[in-house]
């Protein structure tokens, strides 16, 4: 058994983290002292590193309580709705970016944007020795493999949707002849 303060420690915590997981039944001690100090065993503090490892995931306490309480499968189910969460959530903030870019119109202070943008992929790729022809290659082969996340990748770099249409269309193209 260990103490409030030692376990706080052990995790990187705060005794009143500790204290206000144990008030919304989250993490309850297993037992007391004569003193009525919290005391903790090490099953305590596995469940505690469960929620940590939920909080860094970005899980809300409330979802972390259910989940921990909830048959096995549920974690399948909050984190895909998690992910799917922060899908969005970056979807929003690169649109923020080409809003900010766009409003910015001044290259020398678009350097402080730290943002993978069609220009710097393709320089990446002619940098790597990649000709027009391999870089459709390799377009049509992400397409042909994973349709879906080709999609997202072209919208992390920030094509518009015309864009993204005509390069989808193009990929598909060049699979579908025969080689």
């Amino acid at each position: 058994m260990t103490t409030i303060g030692r376990l706080a420690r052990r995790f990187g915590l705060s005794r009143s983290t500790l204290l206000y997981y144990d008030s919304i039944g989250l993490l309850q001690p297993s037992g007391r002292t004569d003193k009525d100090y919290r005391l903790y065993t090490e099953e305590d503090a596995q469940r505690l590193e469960q929620i940590c490892r939920y909080r860094q995931t970005g899980i809300s306490l409330r979802e972390i309580k259910r989940l921990l309480e909830a048959p096995e499968n549920r974690l399948v189910e909050i984190l895909e709705r998690r992910l799917d969460d922060l899908n969005g959530e970056i979807q929003g903030l690169q649109e923020q970016q080409r809003m900010i870019v766009g409003l910015l119109e001044n290259q020398g202070r678009l350097s402080r944007v730290r943002i993978m943008n069609c220009e710097r992929w393709i320089s990446l790729l002619a940098a790597s020795g990649f000709g027009e022809e391999e870089m459709q290659r390799w377009h049509g082969e992400f397409e042909r493999a994973a349709p879906k996340q080709h999609k997202e990748f072209l919208e992390l770099l920030c094509f518009s949707d015309k864009e993204i249409r005509s390069i989808r269309a193009r990929a598909r193209a060049l699979v579908r002849r025969p080689a």
